[in-house]
């Protein structure tokens, strides 16, 4: 469904992302770890299209549509969407109208997806305006259920939300992923903890927020992986790739 090749972006003139590889298929889950700066926001900001990341070399095809270089709202047309770290405030649209527009058309009962998502009170709001983080997500989410993109990127799912607004965002994605479930993620974070390689740290902040981070241990797998990767470019397209076929990552 997405294929990510060699991709490069910089940000600002900056180059933040090198040669990105990956393929992801319709029904899997993958977990981006690194600690704060390695480019996982700028990642999924790319992906979705953002301006100001800026993609130098490489490719990023969606559901066989070429769209390195498609606008936003192609992307969402396609079936990509995204939960945002720090979403903006929209002044002027209510969160109803925007949720319309989410759904391109297609007949839906929004009060009862709101009521679903505990929001049926919101939707006369401007959109994340004046709202809490937990509020934040849950208006993400409704957006989301009525774009129902085949796609869902989350950026820190869980920052600035507090329990109890955890566990319906938790229910909710549960259902948006289609058969991959909260705990399944869960139980992936928790392995990695404890085997050492990740840390979930709490802050004692209002909203709470949530981070892990990659301990050093898991730093000291990353030149492994990079070798590994570095093996694949250098030894698998020599072999397979014709010369008219070739990517950046055969050279």
């Amino acid at each position: 469904m997405l294929e990510i090749q060699d991709l490069h972006v910089s940000v600002h003139g900056t180059p933040v992302l090198k040669g990105i590889d990956l393929k992801v298929e319709a029904g899997e889950t993958f977990i981006l770890f690194g600690p704060n700066g390695s480019g996982k926001t700028t990642l999924l900001m790319t992906l979705m299209g953002f301006s100001g990341y800026e993609v130098t070399r490489g490719k990023i095809i969606f559901k066989g549509h070429d769209i390195t270089y498609a606008p936003m709202y192609e992307r969402a047309r396609l079936g990509i969407g995204m939960s945002f770290q720090r979403p903006p405030t929209i002044h002027g649209l209510p969160t109803g109208k925007m949720v319309e527009l989410c759904g391109r058309g297609r007949k839906m009962d929004i009060p009862a997806m709101a009521k679903r998502v505990h929001f049926d009170t919101f939707l006369d709001r401007d959109v994340n305006a004046g709202f809490s983080g937990g509020e934040i997500k849950r208006s993400e989410l409704l957006q989301l259920m009525a774009q129902q993109p085949n796609l869902l990127l989350f950026d820190e799912p869980e920052s600035g939300v507090d329990l109890e607004n955890m566990a319906l965002v938790g229910k909710t994605v549960r259902k948006l992923l289609d058969g991959v479930t909260h705990k399944m993620l869960s139980n992936q974070l928790k392995e990695l903890a404890a085997d050492g390689l990740v840390e979930r740290i709490d802050y004692n902040e209002v909203p709470p927020r949530v981070e892990y981070r990659l301990t050093p241990n898991g730093e000291a797998l990353m030149p492994i992986f990079d070798d590994i990767q570095d093996y694949i470019r250098k030894n698998t397209c020599k072999s397979c790739c014709a010369p008219d076929t070739r990517r950046g990552c055969c050279e």
